[in-house]
């Protein structure tokens, strides 16, 4: 068992803390060095190491800071094939594979998946059945494709889907609200997406995060994992004037309305 602590930083990011049992502790896409610091120490949480998914600076940012105050001890994983200074353990993957890594100075195996779509070398990790998935799946909706097609997005999307519904998403960001409004556009006759924005709104409405979410119900309501739904196929067409039928270009023109929406 352990335990999974959320630090708040910049505008909406998330950089998440994973304690184990015996008090060693990573934290997942520390963008901010500083926040992540004061969360450690006001709460005696013993840092050993950090899981980086992508190269973006607001996941990166941190990294030398961290090692200065800890000594240039900790482990950091993160994909090999990515400019990301400070890596200590690289992690090589073929496209939509997965491996599982026994961490440093940590008590449980971790699986790794290769998620390419919003960057080439994007990962994602999995403990027991809590999936640490960065800037690839948000709730209600996906990273925008900096780098990779609609195709390795699409499957990498699918990827993460196939998951157990059981299994809980810590996105690295709080777009929840926005992606929403955006999945109401694309599916209005949606009855569970209807009934997940009243939450949505509640939970924001008190200050509270909305993350984790869980796959089960990112299958219910976000519309990049239901390109195949005719009422989006119905919405995308409508939107670009034209008659769209295959998923991918479906899942293309969706991310595209999304980019400007």
């Amino acid at each position: 068992m352990y335990k999974t602590h959320r630090i708040p930083a910049f505008n909406d990011n998330y950089i998440w803390v994973i304690e184990d049992t015996q008090g060693a502790a990573y934290v997942v896409d520390p963008g901010c060095g500083k926040s992540a610091i004061h969360y450690l120490t006001s709460h005696n949480i013993q840092l050993v190491g950090i899981l980086i998914t992508h190269h973006h600076k607001d996941h990166t940012g941190g990294i030398a800071l961290l090692q200065q105050a800890y000594g240039q001890k900790l482990s950091v994983y993160g994909p090999k094939i990515e400019a990301i200074g400070g890596l200590t353990s690289p992690i090589s993957l073929a496209e939509h594979t997965s491996i599982t890594l026994t961490l440093k100075h940590w008590s449980l195996p971790i699986q790794v998946y290769s998620v390419p779509g919003h960057t080439l070398g994007h990962i994602a990790y999995l403990i027991d059945d809590n999936l640490f998935c960065g800037d690839t799946l948000f709730s209600g909706g996906c990273g925008r494709m900096f780098e990779g097609t609609a195709a390795q997005m699409s499957q990498s999307l699918s990827l993460l889907a196939s998951l157990p519904d059981s299994t809980q998403v810590f996105c690295a960001h709080e777009y929840t609200q926005s992606n929403l409004k955006f999945a109401t556009a694309v599916m209005p006759s949606n009855k569970a997406l209807k009934t997940y924005i009243e939450k949505v709104n509640r939970l924001r409405a008190e200050g509270l995060p909305t993350i984790p979410s869980s796959i089960l119900q990112e299958k219910k309501v976000n519309p990049f994992l239901r390109c195949e739904d005719e009422e989006i196929k119905l919405s995308v067409s409508s939107q670009f004037n034209q008659k769209i039928t295959d998923n991918i270009q479906v899942f293309k023109n969706l991310r595209l309305w999304k980019d400007n929406f």
